[in-house]
């Protein structure tokens, strides 16, 4: 028996622009195949809307197409039923603002940004507390992880919430997590049973 969402539609964005490196320039990084093939599978598992891959460098959608493709249409999908599902659910775009354009499209309504970072900082919210508000939230959600060293803060400027960063058992003194491992995990504290 599946149980009904208590909450709005979620979507996920990973944004490859604009992101910064190491040296705090913008920057634009590259689509890897792990972060498709994983974070769809997060996405999917967790029940969200969509996840969209944003990316303005053509070429590398459209390799991130033909990874896809295999999925989709070709012999991966055949063997592979739920990989297929789960990309069922990941679009390619170029920007945030089609993003936004697209989800407006699919549910009437503009989406509620909540940034995501490693860093700490002020305004964060708490996953607990979130996961509490998204019930009575009727706006879409959409959550924005960044690749590189994390969005620009012109990016995270746009989001009306910000999550805690996530912290490990450790010392605090490393706190690098690919981003796959921090969406599954966020993904976890937030929609997990």
């Amino acid at each position: 028996m599946t149980k009904k969402a208590n909450h709005p539609p979620i979507y996920l964005a990973l944004i490859h622009y604009p992101v910064t490196n190491a040296h705090g320039e913008e920057v634009c990084t590259s689509i890897t195949p792990m972060d498709l093939h994983d974070i769809a599978r997060a996405a999917k598992t967790y029940g969200l809307t969509g996840y969209f891959v944003v990316c303005p460098v053509e070429s590398q959608r459209k390799l991130a197409q033909r990874i896809m493709d295999h999925w989709l249409k070709g012999p991966g999908g055949e063997l592979n039923e739920t990989r297929k599902q789960a990309f069922e659910i990941v679009d390619l775009i170029e920007d945030l603002a089609q993003v936004q354009l697209t989800i407006k499209e699919q549910t009437g309504k503009e989406p509620r940004l909540v940034a995501t970072s490693a860093k700490e900082g002020e305004g964060r919210i708490s996953f607990k507390e979130f996961r509490q508000q998204l019930s009575g939230l009727q706006d879409p959600v959409l959550l924005l992880f960044g690749t590189g060293w994390g969005m620009t803060e012109e990016l995270l400027q746009q989001a009306q919430d910000f999550l805690e960063p996530i912290r490990g058992g450790g010392d605090g003194s490393y706190n690098h997590l690919s981003v796959r491992a921090a969406v599954a995990i966020i993904l976890d504290r937030l929609l997990g049973s």
